[in-house]
């Protein structure tokens, strides 16, 4: 029985593409859905972070969340987001504003 460990054979196994390991955020446009009917925003810290509850499936931490504020279209960056039991695809999120700089 031959026991000897082959660092070249694990090699492979550590070696991860950065493609692989690149993860892509999405955009959740909710910036045609109303205010107060469709979704709850409360804004924190004069707008620059704000807390959500919204309804919809797949959104995580990390991607970004659109939102209209009057004719404006602001976006944010979702911080942390937990899901209810009941109905499962309603959420509350800690946004972050996305600010542009270019």
């Amino acid at each position: 029985m031959n026991l000897s460990f082959n660092f070249f054979n694990w090699l492979p196994l550590l070696i991860i593409p950065t493609n692989e390991t690149a993860q892509k955020y999405k955009t959740h446009d909710y910036s045609q859905f109303v205010k107060g009917r469709d979704y709850v925003f409360e804004s924190i810290n004069q707008g620059l972070e704000g807390q959500m509850t919204g309804v919809g499936k797949g959104i995580q931490p990390c991607d970004y969340i659109i939102l209209r504020r009057g004719a404006e279209l602001t976006k944010y960056q979702v911080e942390e987001i937990d899901y209810y039991a009941d109905p499962p695809d309603m959420w509350m999120a800690l946004l972050k504003k996305v600010i542009d700089n270019s």
